[in-house]
């Protein structure tokens, strides 16, 4: 029998999933140099060609991909079984996309959970946009997002984690200039992102004509700039409260009447039993507020 090792085969399954030898690398937490070894000494063992080069791409060939097929079930099989006494012992890099509003609400309980109870697993965390976040969740450089919503695409596995209140604000000042009839400009986030939408939406309720609009990417900026008096920003109420409290904002136009949702996000296809299980904590997450 050739002698085919169970990370030969962990190695074709990660590269088929994600795309790019590189991006396997990365998941297996290895080198891409190791990465080719793997491939190269797979080939010998069974005999035939398992990827064929199409410019910087390697895509994988007829028998390869029928190798994968055939592969994948065994291997989820495997995962089960080696799952089936709980994930106490596992290990590995998770990596977590999420937009600021969750960051800042329901993520450090997530954090503190996981390294508490996974101490093995390493997470690797960035911050972004919806728009990115969906990107990068369906381009396999995430494995698990928390994002506003709602998300419809046949390629995510999604589970609602509940909805913020949303917030007129601006500085005191401007508050008082508001209501003598002043017209600050609106900051928000750029025109792709669910807030901003919301934002639209609440301005149709208003009857004054519509102000000038600007953008910033980034909620924390929005809340300074605001709070330095620049302007009136619809901002989540789960990350003004301090501030509303201390003073440094007010509360300008009555609270509209939607909210924003957020989803805990997988790829459809995710078989790993370490990830299934963030999803699955994640999906428990309430950002009710």
């Amino acid at each position: 029998m050739n002698r085919i090792a169970l990370y030969h085969l962990e190695t074709l399954l990660w590269i088929a999933r994600l795309g790019t030898f590189a991006a396997a690398a990365e998941r297996l937490n290895t080198a891409q140099p190791t990465i080719s070894a793997r491939v190269r000494e797979l080939e010998a063992q069974i005999g035939y060609p398992l990827f064929r080069r199409e410019g910087r791409r390697m895509l994988l060939t007829v028998r390869g991909r029928q190798l994968v097929s055939d592969c994948e079930p065994l291997w989820a099989a495997l995962e089960r079984t080696l799952a089936a006494d709980g994930l106490s012992g596992a290990r590995g890099i998770v990596r977590i996309g999420t937009g600021e509003i969750a960051a800042a609400s329901c993520l450090p309980e997530f954090v503190a959970a996981v390294e508490r109870d996974l101490p093995g697993v390493t997470l690797d965390i960035g911050i972004s946009l919806t728009a990115q976040l969906l990107q990068d969740l369906l381009g396999a450089t995430c494995d698990l997002v928390l994002l506003a919503g709602p998300v419809a695409s046949p390629g995510v596995r999604t589970a609602s984690i509940g909805a913020v209140a949303l917030e007129w604000l601006g500085a005191p000042a401007t508050a008082a200039a508001v209501a003598q009839g002043s017209q600050p400009p609106v900051w928000s986030l750029p025109r792709h992102s669910p807030l901003h939408q919301l934002m639209l939406a609440a301005m149709e309720e208003r009857p004054s004509p519509p102000p000038a609009i600007r953008t910033c990417n980034n909620v924390r900026t929005l809340i300074d700039i605001v709070a330095a008096g620049q302007g009136v920003a619809l901002l989540p109420e789960a990350m003004t409260r301090e501030a509303l409290a201390a003073g440094r904002l007010a509360r300008v136009w009555p609270s509209p009447k939607g909210r924003i949702e957020f989803q805990a996000a997988i790829r459809a296809e995710e078989s790993d039993p370490v990830v299934l299980e963030l999803f699955r904590r994640a999906s428990l997450l309430r950002m009710d507020g």
